[in-house]
């Protein structure tokens, strides 16, 4: 400096009274850098970064530049009229003739950020549980933008930047990374990208909208419920889907209803809603949503197991099993038919060691209160040997054709029926006067012992009837007794007669009720002991052909049953 003022002295001329300063200034704005020699008529240059701009006011080659001001007053300023970047420099302002030069004032350019931009925005979509990255770049800013998320107000921290150096050295970009959990997300929400740098403090930003895309969240209802079978019901399919839905889709029991295709299903309903579900199935782009519901359907019994009928041997035991479905909750009865005991309530029916009478039809009775009943009918058969039922005095007329009959109930069927008189045996067909004849019958067998023409000799005979089968054998003895022909009009006045003495016994026993009721009034009162019971024999002859009967079929079977004749009398004592 002591050189320049030296310099300038000896020129007569003055200092700068002003000279460039270093400067910060954004790009596009102007700028001027002052420069102002008083008393100096010379040539004035501009160095930029050591190069001269021009000669004195001409800097046509730099069309931004102008040197401005009074040239008499000595004012040499220069004036950028948009700064850009290639005018970050430092600049110099030369008096040619004085050999002065001002100080070097460095011009510093500042470059805003670009507007910086979000991957994927405006609007990002992802699936739902995913989590949320989002990339901000602000690009070409000098010095490198910083770069912040906001959301509602608020700065999210965690993002990861970094910045690059572009190739004219000046410039950087800068890159910002947000991480956000699936739980720190809604759909609906703006996230703010914000950069800023020394060019623009108030920063640009950009936003995105965050849409969380999902399967179909689907609803089903059923209108009305509890509903009687027969009567309409009517689904509802409501879905919330991201993307909206594209197809509705309807199936029972897993069966496609193809006649429905909406949000809506309307139907008469029976028992098999109750079992089979109805399914709306809801589809968008992401994929499909599949509900179902069953309907309350009130139903009468319908029977899902059908019991069998069972045949079962002698001292074994016999299980029904009959199973029911019915809404609302049914009962179960098991009975025996003609009989009104409840033999069970369950599905099960165990008959421990059957006899030969637990034979016969059994029922299984369903009831759904207050909406219907329904039952069915079983048999069980019990094997067993035979068993002869007949009566033991049988009639018929001298002279003519006589018949004996023996009915046989057995399961499995007989193998054998005979018939045995004095010595002879006869199973089917005919010897002599004598024919026999088997009818199989719903109840069991009857063999019929047929006597063309009937002598005395026959009503002193004593006939077995012997059946067998692969359990064992019964036997009945039975005789044959004389039947005494009356003629009709004997017939006819018995009948009348009988029906007179009827009528007169019974006013007879009115009035002896009248005077017993009169007694007990008077205080007589009947005792237990009024009433005697005595086993007598009225009939000897009939006693001791009973007890013939009884030991002669002994000796046809192994297990004797026994046979008693009980009289009873009852003597009413007046006291």
């Amino acid at each position: 400096p002591s050189i320049q003022r030296f310099r300038a002295v000896k020129a007569g001329v003055s200092m700068f009274s002003q000279q460039p300063q270093d400067l910060v200034v954004v790009a596009g704005q102007p700028v001027t850098l002052p420069c102002t020699i008083p008393g100096y008529h010379g040539v004035v240059l501009w160095i930029k970064d050591g190069l001269a701009l021009g000669v004195g006011r001409d800097l046509s080659g730099y069309p931004r530049y102008t040197v401005i001001g009074d040239h008499g007053s000595g004012e040499h300023h220069l004036r950028i009229q948009r700064v850009e970047l290639m005018d970050d420099a430092v600049f110099e302002c030369q008096a040619v003739q004085a050999a002065m030069r001002s100080r070097p004032a460095r011009l510093t350019v500042l470059v805003p950020p670009e507007d910086p931009v979000i991957s994927g925005g405006p609007v990002v979509s992802l699936r739902a549980g995913d989590p949320l990255n989002l990339t901000c770049h602000a690009d070409n800013a000098k010095p490198a933008a910083s770069i912040i998320w906001i959301r509602n107000g608020e700065v999210l921290n965690g993002a990861m930047y970094s910045k690059t150096l572009l190739r004219d050295g000046r410039r950087e970009s800068t890159v910002s990374t947000l991480y956000l959990s699936p739980s720190n997300i809604e759909t609906g929400q703006q996230i703010i990208c914000k950069a800023s740098n020394k060019a623009v403090p108030n920063g640009k930003e950009t936003s995105v909208t965050i849409d969380i895309q999902h399967l179909p969240l689907v609803n089903l209802s059923v209108e009305p419920q509890p509903v009687l079978e027969g009567h309409p019901v009517k689904f509802h399919c409501s879905a919330k889907a991201n993307p909206p839905v594209t197809l509705y889709r309807w199936a029972k029991g897993g069966s496609i209803i193809k006649e429905v295709s909406g949000d809506t299903y309307e139907v008469i309903v029976d028992h098999s809603f109750f079992i089979e579900p109805v399914s709306c199935e809801v589809t968008n782009p992401l994929g499909s949503t599949n509900i179902s519901r069953n309907v309350d359907v009130y139903f009468g019994p319908r029977m899902a197991a059908e019991p069998q009928s069972l045949q079962v041997d002698l001292g074994s035991d016999a299980v029904f099993n009959c199973a029911w479905t019915g809404n609302p909750s049914l009962t179960i009865v098991w009975m025996k038919r003609g009989s009104g005991v409840v033999l069970s309530n369950e599905n099960l029916l165990t008959l421990k060691s059957v006899r030969q009478e637990d034979a016969g039809k059994y029922v299984c009775r369903a009831v759904v209160p207050r909406v219907g009943a329904g039952e069915k009918e079983v048999s069980l058969t019990v094997n067993g040997p035979p068993t002869i039922s007949s009566t033991q005095t049988q009639q018929a007329l001298h002279g003519e054709k006589g018949q004996i009959k023996c009915f046989i109930r057995s399961t499995p069927p007989p193998d054998r029926i005979a018939w045995s008189w004095k010595e002879t045996v006869l199973e089917s067909g005919t010897s002599g006067r004598y024919t026999v004849e088997t009818v199989n019958t719903e109840e069991g067998v009857i063999s019929t012992l047929t006597m063309s023409n009937i002598v005395p000799a026959d009503f002193q005979t004593i006939y077995n009837c012997t059946a067998w089968n692969s359990f064992g054998s019964d036997t009945e003895i039975i005789r044959l007794k004389e039947q005494e022909s009356l003629p009709v009009a004997v017939i006819i006045g018995i009948a009348v007669g009988a029906f007179v003495a009827l009528i007169v016994l019974m006013g007879t026993i009115g009035a002896f009720c009248c005077t017993r009721s009169q007694r007990n009034l008077k205080g007589v009162v009947s005792a237990k002991n009024d009433i005697r019971v005595e086993i007598v024999h009225k009939d000897h002859n009939a006693a001791r052909e009973n007890e013939e009967h009884t030991s002669m079929k002994q000796l046809m079977v192994s297990q004797s049953r026994p046979q008693y004749i009980l009289t009873v009398e009852m003597l009413m004592h007046t006291g």
